[in-house]
């Protein structure tokens, strides 16, 4: 079964690079950035896990949580690591997750069998403070995932949670958002005093509220 936008988002145990983690208390308070690769010491992979250690402390500023699973097992991965970190110039201090047993991929649905009886997809999941999904991501093993587009949507996605707000299309930090239809075009005054634009009666536009 899928899971899809606004189910719990399923709690695990697992062995990683860090020692034994529960998805949960990993997570704590904050958010969460599971990914999936098909297999160690493959090229695209390697670099996808690179771009994400080299982006640790933005990741880390959104009170956001890395967590890359695979399943190939731990001692793969703990090589694996060291070719990362060699080739593209970073140090790796996030989890990763081995999956021998397909225990993850299953509960996540990473695997999908027209694509590949045994390897995940590149599957990304972001889960909310609440343990509910807020996002899913599926690219083929051709594929790289864009991390900044990631980056991105927590953006959005924890500045929404927070104001009556939506983000266009290409939004990026500190553009004007949307406002939403829940909001009553008299009542915007009060609730975004930076001002705002009316496009349409549907389409009112204001600042980003929290800069």
């Amino acid at each position: 079964m899928s899971l899809r936008l606004g189910d719990t988002a399923p709690n695990f145990k697992a062995q990683t690079t860090l020692g034994e983690i529960d998805l949960y208390e990993y997570l704590g308070d904050g958010w969460g950035v599971l990914f999936s690769h098909p297999a160690d010491f493959t090229p695209v992979c390697t670099t996808e896990l690179g771009r994400t250690a080299q982006l640790q402390d933005e990741f880390a500023k959104r009170n956001a949580k890395v967590l890359a699973v695979s399943v190939d097992p731990l001692d793969s991965h703990k090589s694996w690591i060291n070719d990362i970190n060699e080739t593209q110039h970073c140090d790796v201090q996030y989890p990763i997750i081995a999956d021998p047993e397909k225990k993850v991929a299953e509960l996540y649905d990473m695997i999908h069998p027209n694509a590949s009886a045994t390897h995940t997809v590149r599957s990304v999941f972001i889960i909310g403070p609440d343990k509910k999904i807020k996002l899913t991501l599926t690219y083929p093993a051709s594929t790289g995932r864009n991390f900044l587009e990631i980056l991105r949507v927590l953006d959005s996605l924890q500045l929404t949670a927070d104001y009556q707000v939506a983000t266009p299309a290409d939004w990026k930090e500190g553009e004007d958002v949307i406002v939403t239809g829940a909001v009553k075009t008299e009542d915007i005054p009060a609730r975004f005093p930076k001002g705002h634009k009316i496009v349409k009666p549907y389409l009112r536009t204001t600042p980003q509220p929290n800069r």
